[in-house]
């Protein structure tokens, strides 16, 4: 499948995704229907490491993005939800490049939402956007405080739709998450984004 032109040369949409418990069936209504459009989506799932590719196919099979397990050194493309494999954390360098690395965990958890959030930065006119799943603990909490500190757009699954509330919670207790929304909410709003900012 072709990944769709980014708006420009240089800038690109980008979309952290952080889930735990409860996630693999929030993600699902996430990307039910998903179109192809201009963004590209890192998903962190706490996850056994025999569930990726597993999650990779489903995801695929239901939306019209490109969909893979991310790979150390790759650019991030737009049209493309890369999936972060477990027992590493990964960041993006530069937000285009993927890196994966093997360190103690954070928040309990490897990899962690928080180390991949973090590691986004001002860049030019790239359009950032953080999201918070449902899960246990409050990994991405400090995520999505330092997504809104470099000025991008930062969702929150709503408690009331989660399996486990306590990330979101922790999210939203930060008072840096913009707006709370049910997964399908969820959807919209990337989509949104991608097409219009």
């Amino acid at each position: 499948m072709e990944n769709p032109e980014p708006d420009g040369p240089d800038r690109r949409t980008i979309v952290v995704i952080g889930s735990s418990t409860g996630g693999p069936r929030t993600l699902e209504a996430v990307f039910s229907r998903f179109p192809l459009v201009n963004v590209a989506i890192i998903v962190v799932q706490h996850m056994p490491q025999h569930i990726n590719s597993a999650l990779c196919r489903h995801i695929e099979e239901i939306s019209r993005m490109n969909v893979k397990v991310g790979e150390d050194g790759e650019t991030v493309e737009h049209g493309t939800i890369y999936v972060a494999p477990s027992e590493i954390h990964l960041e993006l360098l530069e937000n285009r490049t993927i890196h994966l690395f093997d360190d103690e965990k954070v928040r309990f958890a490897r990899p962690s939402i928080d180390v991949a959030m973090r590691s986004l930065e001002r860049n030019g006119d790239d359009r950032i956007v953080g999201v918070i799943l449902s899960g246990m603990g409050s990994d991405g909490a400090e995520g999505i405080r330092h997504i809104k500190a470099i000025g991008g757009i930062t969702l929150a699954q709503t408690l009331r739709t989660c399996a486990i509330h306590a990330m979101p919670r922790a999210a939203f207790e930060t008072g840096k998450v913009d707006l709370m929304l049910p997964p399908e909410g969820i959807r919209e709003q990337i989509i949104r984004i991608a097409r219009i900012l």
